[in-house]
């Protein structure tokens, strides 16, 4: 058994079971897990390469789409690693440190890109409802401003639970029946009232994120409402393609998220290893998808991928 600080009762490590009985099934399950989690990490890279070496993609949608490439990763890098680990080698044991680490930059990628996704809405807002003013409105300093935001509210609202979750006793208690560390799922493992906890972990970023969620519809409907008023159709035509690969983006991450969500609070009726399996999905597709969403659906980056294939 491991060692314990008697002072606290805090575990020195922890223990990571995976997902509860398909232990016998992780070897299958993490091929496909292994494969979108190279797959997200390709597609990101390119990405970031061609933003970064195109200097025609250097203005504000390009910006907050290489933020959003660049929190995709560290979403998937915090937890596939340590859950291929587990996987392949039953190497489920983490250090209470490492597991609050864990904990904190898995809450904190999905807080930032909920941000950069209201961000990238404004974007499209101010370029289809006042396109005169846009490079007036979304300057390099704006962007950057932007940035910034997302970093200081996600820490600001996830910092918290770190002590929230230090102040605990654990008597004893250590296995995490997941295949990584989240707020609450270390919490239950106290033994003591974590009533706290549970409201701040559910209230406080589930608020943030519904406030984002209704600025990014209240900015749809603005633009759906500019768009239906432009007279030429191929303008029309045009602005909608612009939007569709933001708008598919926004489903791929809030819609897995909300799901898992919901079903991790009030689905009792679903099998445990379900939610598991839920979650870990949570963590794989956004980064899979969104770089084929707009590699496919942008003409300016596709254009782009492709020359710079054919340069290398």
């Amino acid at each position: 058994m491991p060692p314990f600080n008697l002072t606290s009762m805090t575990p020195a490590t922890f223990i990571l079971a995976g997902i509860p009985g398909m232990e016998k099934s992780h070897i299958w399950i993490s091929i496909p897990f292994c494969s979108m989690y190279l797959a997200g990490l390709l597609g990101n890279g390119v990405m970031l390469f061609v933003i970064r070496t195109e200097r025609s993609l250097h203005q504000p949608m390009y910006l907050f789409l290489s933020m959003l490439a660049i929190v995709d990763l560290m979403l998937s890098t915090t937890t596939v690693p340590k859950m291929l680990a587990l996987f392949w080698f039953s190497a489920g044991e983490i250090s209470f440190g490492a597991c609050l680490t864990q904990m904190f930059f898995l809450h904190f990628s999905f807080s930032a890109e909920s941000v950069i996704l209201l961000a990238m809405a404004f974007d499209r807002f101010v370029a289809i409802c006042y396109p005169l003013r846009y490079a007036a409105v979304l300057t390099q300093s704006a962007v950057v401003k932007t940035g910034l935001v997302a970093l200081l509210r996600s820490f600001c609202i996830i910092f918290l639970c770190i002590f929230l979750l230090k102040r605990l006793p654990f008597c004893g208690h250590n296995v995490i029946p997941h295949t990584y560390c989240e707020h609450m799922g270390i919490a239950r493992l106290a033994c003591a009232d974590i009533s706290i906890n549970i409201l701040y972990g559910l209230a406080v970023p589930f608020a943030a994120v519904v406030v984002d969620v209704v600025l990014i519809t209240v900015s749809y409907i603005l633009i759906l409402l500019a768009l239906f008023r432009l007279p030429s159709r191929t303008a029309r035509h045009k602005a909608f393609n612009t939007c569709g690969s933001h708008v598919c983006v926004i489903l791929l991450f809030y819609i897995p998220a909300f799901f898992t969500v919901l079903t991790h609070r009030f689905g009792q009726e679903i099998p445990h290893h379900v939610h598991i399996i839920l979650a870990n999905l949570y963590v794989l597709f956004p980064p899979l998808l969104n770089p084929v969403v707009y590699g496919v659906r942008t003409q300016q980056i596709k254009k782009k991928v492709v020359k710079v294939l054919q340069k290398e």
